[in-house]
């Protein structure tokens, strides 16, 4: 093993959550001094959830570039994805099974999806440069579309409080019409006009910060005191960047089916931590949001050990 590049990427992996912790720190300031407190970011989830978040998947599908050369690339690299989703459903089907903490919806969550917008596209082009960045953009789409479907469906599951499931809600929500309008205009190489262009680049932007400081404000009431006693968090953690990574990597190891950079780019996202939408949709559908902030803080904490060993293992 290359131990220059294992500690490179380690550098790499743990800027990106320094970064991220500081606008998480912004937004607990701003709650513990009433600037932007709970209740608002509460407010602000809808904006987030229904306008921000389609407008990230749009301007994914605006911005990727499509053609015969790197079809078979994108492509792979959405299989990729949808097989990451797949382990982390299967291999958290054992745990977190009492129907009677509602708190087992986030866990599960948790374990399945991963940060791909924050975490995994800044790390993919850090070390892999545009390409890292192209293959990752397949897999923040596959994400959408699973978080979307299988996500809504896994927070509102036996929720009183999210009110009654509408099946209606897995195919017409925000994050699967935004595949339907974003998905023509990929396959057709649609070049948009930038007066169309900007608006969604920029509202699109407002995701991340937005999130980070909801979270900051979420973490601010959740007690930071009991972040490292929840023995479901390490549970977490233990199936979210270790579990699915390595069981990704021994089936790919088995088929042959990625190399090089692509497989680097797929390995980045399956063993990226838990998604800040976790939080985003705790709030949604009325689940413990201080649970999931504390889940997504502690888990996210955790990978700056773990991704540059699973980022390595595909380079050597």
């Amino acid at each position: 093993m290359d131990f220059s590049l294992f500690f490179q990427n380690c550098l790499i992996a743990a800027q990106q959550v320094i970064i991220l912790y500081i606008i998480v720190a912004v937004g607990f300031v701003a709650d513990k001094k009433g600037v932007f407190t709970e209740k608002t970011a509460r407010a602000a989830n809808d904006l987030l959830f229904y306008i921000i978040t389609p407008c990230v998947i749009i301007n994914s599908f605006l911005t990727t570039e499509f053609n015969p050369e790197t079809s078979k690339g994108f492509a792979l690299a959405a299989l990729g994805g949808a097989l990451t989703h797949v382990i982390g459903i299967v291999l958290s089907i054992p745990f977190f099974r009492n129907n009677d903490n509602k708190n087992n919806a986030v866990f599960k969550f948790a374990c399945i999806y991963g940060n791909m917008g924050y975490m995994a596209l800044p790390l993919a082009e850090a070390v892999l440069g545009s390409e890292g960045v192209f293959y990752c953009s397949a897999g923040i789409i596959v994400f959408q579309v699973f978080t979307f479907t299988h996500g809504v469906w896994q927070m509102n599951r036996g929720n009183r409080e999210g009110g009654k499931f509408d099946p209606k809600k897995l195919f017409f929500n925000p994050g699967v019409i935004a595949v339907c309008i974003g998905l023509p205009f990929f396959l057709m190489k649609v070049n948009m006009p930038e007066i169309v262009m900007k608006p969604i680049s920029f509202i699109g932007s407002m995701n991340t910060p937005l999130a980070m400081l909801m979270l900051g404000t979420y973490m601010s009431n959740a007690g930071l005191k009991t972040i490292f006693k929840n023995k479901e968090q390490y549970l977490v953690a233990l199936v979210k960047i270790i579990a699915v990574p390595v069981v990704f990597y021994v089936i790919m190891k088995a088929t042959g089916l990625l190399s090089g950079a692509l497989f680097t780019a797929c390995m980045i996202q399956s063993s990226a931590p838990s998604a800040n939408n976790t939080v985003m949709f705790a709030a949604k559908y009325g689940r413990d949001t201080g649970i999931a902030s504390k889940t997504v803080a502690f888990v996210s904490f955790a990978s700056i050990l773990t991704m540059p060993v699973m980022i390595a293992l595909t380079q050597v």
